[in-house]
């Protein structure tokens, strides 16, 4: 099995509910770490080109860069942006735009997102779930 991961950082505010209570909105510079895996290299010897990767995640968290994440899709009317609901959405938003680039039987293995130093919440959606 072969791996490539790529970071990418974007700050963004949201409020979430813990024990019932909802948070004042607050600010974090969220770190995301996503992994994309297969068993075979395309004919350039590459599992996915990284600049490939790159610009799909940033086309992603732009439209998040410096918002308030909860009145943004898909957490606007939807789950709350915890962490780790945070992670679904990239690795959902990932596999969609990574759709056609991927060599046959490459997946986005995980998604981590730190929302704060030694905070980790962290997604392994799997190869079936992206089909």
């Amino acid at each position: 099995m072969f791996e490539i991961a790529v970071t990418r950082t974007f700050r963004a505010t949201h409020a979430v509910r813990i024990g019932g209570a909802m948070e004042e909105p607050h600010a974090h510079d969220w770190r995301v770490h996503a992994t994309i895996a297969g068993g075979a290299l395309d004919d350039d010897d590459l599992l996915c080109d990284f600049h490939a990767v790159e610009a799909s995640l940033d086309a992603m968290l732009d439209r998040w860069r410096d918002a308030d994440l909860n009145h943004q899709p898909p957490f606007a009317g939807g789950p709350l942006p915890t962490a780790e609901r945070v992670a679904e959405a990239i690795a959902a938003g990932l596999a969609l735009a990574l759709r056609g680039v991927l060599p046959e039987g490459a997946h986005v293995r995980r998604v981590a997102v730190t929302e704060a130093p030694g905070c980790e919440a962290a997604v392994t959606p799997g190869e079936a779930a992206q089909r």
